[in-house]
């Protein structure tokens, strides 16, 4: 089997891991949290006759033990039949497929807003060495760590209050059209994120601008700038490209408090509504999708890492010669 397929097998093994261990997961938390049939039902006080009860119970085999419920569950997730909402009556499937676009363009534009201010703190440190630098690093590590442990809700709701209710420059909600009323919610989202990828780039570029290529670039008569955006940057952001496939399952769960908080129409906000509800079919259906997009972004992630070092190539190339050596 060649090094890209046994590649490709692994990132399938892990997605079909990481899937059921979110399934089981959430299967059984949802089973604890209540009985399944009342919310089947429409929730406390239904007035559904007998007829009615008993229909829900063989339609969703509550009357089998909990463990073959179970397995029809994990059947159900293999051949994608999410099933119908419990609350809304409507196909799980379509109901995802009407939240997630805008959930997966909340936490791609928030992740390059991070990125860019990632970037840009770089460069002002690089742009600002002896005495100046001294200063200018120092501030820009409080900030960054001010950044890293800022809670979204708490940064989401100083947001509305000065921005919103405090100078009225934007929109409370972010139900409505139009770029403003993605403002704050990408703000609230890409803060903390910037943060963590700050602190691993400015590491990396730290020891890349100590490394031989940027020492002769120098001596050469490169400016600062010059050396960081042809030399040091580059390879500075290779860990944080490793970073930036956590940052987005960070901003896919983060929009539940961001999509809740501003009320903005999403995932986040239907798993909410779904999980108050006890509604099984869409829980389920909407953390399983979050899962895989997760797993996704880790694989694009790897990939677009081992095509940005070519030491990463090497090393798997150099893997395979053993293996290969070992099995002759």
């Amino acid at each position: 089997m060649s090094a890209v397929a046994r590649w490709v097998v692994a990132k399938l093994g892990a997605a079909i891991l990481v899937v059921w261990i979110v399934a089981t997961l959430v299967f059984f938390a949802l089973r604890l949290s209540g009985d399944p049939l009342e919310a089947i039902l429409g929730g406390p006080g239904s007035q559904a006759g007998e007829e009615t009860v008993q229909a829900a119970i063989d339609a969703y085999a509550l009357d089998q033990p909990l463990a073959w419920q179970y397995l029809l569950q994990l059947k159900d997730i293999a051949t994608l039949q999410l099933g119908d909402s419990f609350a809304r009556r409507q196909p799980v499937v379509d109901l995802l497929a009407a939240q997630l676009p805008r959930t997966l363009a909340l936490a791609a534009i928030s992740l390059g807003v991070a990125w860019a201010i990632a970037v840009t703190g770089s460069v002002i440190q690089a742009a600002s060495r002896g005495r100046t630098g001294i200063v200018v690093g120092a501030i820009m590590r409080g900030l960054e760590i001010v950044a890293s442990v800022m809670p979204q809700f708490w940064l989401g709701a100083v947001l509305i209050m000065v921005l919103s209710s405090g100078l009225g420059w934007l929109p409370a909600t972010s139900a409505g059209p139009g770029a403003a009323a993605l403002v704050m919610p990408v703000i609230t989202l890409a803060i903390p994120i910037a943060g963590f990828l700050s602190q691993v780039s400015r590491d990396a570029l730290d020891d890349a601008d100590a490394a031989p290529f940027a020492v002769t670039a120098r001596a050469r008569g490169a400016g600062e700038i010059r050396v960081l955006l042809r030399h040091t940057l580059r390879h500075a952001s290779l860990p944080a490209i490793a970073l930036s496939g956590w940052a987005f399952g960070n901003l896919l769960s983060g929009a539940v408090v961001v999509e809740v908080l501003f009320a903005r129409p999403g995932l986040g906000r239907l798993l909410q509504e779904a999980a108050l509800a006890r509604d099984v079919p869409v829980v389920i259906g909407a953390v399983v999708v979050v899962a895989l997009m997760y797993v996704v972004v880790i694989t694009l992630t790897d990939a677009i890492e081992l095509a940005a070092d070519p030491r990463l190539r090497g090393r798997a190339r150099a893997h395979r010669s053993s293996e290969i050596a070992v099995g002759t």
